[in-house]
């Protein structure tokens, strides 16, 4: 991987905070017509916006940010009680059309190169499994990316990120105090959630690890899979 990487240097970053790890990895969508747009976007000195690495659909990797900078993608953004996640993360814009401009699956290709690259970046810094994540999971109030046809449990598979194998996310039959036991769930896993609006990180943990429906809703299969999730994350 690392001799395929072609650098195309954003002007968009910064020195990282003294002191502060690189313990997050942060995956998201360009949401755009093509990877090309994309990439002049997050070059462009006015759009103030940046990411690490961009991976193609075809599976090349152009680099923006040396992993020893700060790149601009997180935005406000919370996890397991840090705010602001851009000075100790790296952030990957994985190219898809997303939901505003026609979203559609991850071909195999782009996939294998995406697991491969954070494979790398894992090798480099000490990130733990439970803070590999979604741009949704660490912004659930206004980002989708890179959304429910992610594949994270291919991911998790080689070794990147978490699932919770073996625990059936189907059932949909409703559960009497289902939204409270997800917060406090939510919670623990890392999540932001907002008191009045918890279903914003439900539907943001379901794009994630409950694909089947992201509807928000705490039927029982979500909650099943949220306690899986939860235990999971709390061993690292």
């Amino acid at each position: 991987m690392a001799g395929s990487v072609r650098d195309l240097p954003s002007p968009n970053q910064d020195d990282r905070p003294e002191g502060v790890p690189v313990d997050t990895l942060i995956l998201h969508y360009t949401d755009m017509e093509s990877g090309a747009a994309a990439i002049t976007r997050l070059r462009d000195p006015l759009a103030k916006v940046s990411s690490h690495y961009v991976v193609e659909e075809d599976g090349q990797v152009f680099r923006l940010v040396p992993e020893a900078r700060r790149a601009f993608h997180a935005g406000v953004s919370h996890w397991r009680g840090h705010e602001l996640l851009n000075g100790r993360s790296i952030g990957i814009e994985v190219v898809n059309p997303g939901h505003s401009c026609g979203y559609r699956p991850f071909p195999a290709l782009q996939m294998a190169a995406v697991a491969d690259l954070c494979l790398e970046i894992l090798s480099r810094h000490p990130i733990p499994a439970r803070n590999v994540v979604a741009h949704s999971d660490v912004a659930p109030d206004r980002k989708r990316d890179p959304g429910e046809l992610f594949d994270w449990q291919g991911l998790a598979s080689v070794g990147v990120g978490l699932w919770p194998e073996g625990v059936g996310g189907g059932d949909l039959s409703p559960v009497p105090g289902g939204l409270e036991r997800a917060a406090g769930l939510l919670r623990r896993i890392g999540y932001p959630v907002d008191p009045a609006r918890p279903e914003l990180a439900l539907a943001a943990f379901q794009r994630h690890w409950r694909q089947e429906d992201c509807g928000g809703r705490a039927d029982a299969g979500t909650l099943a899979r949220l306690e899986a999730v939860a235990a999971l994350a709390e061993r690292g």
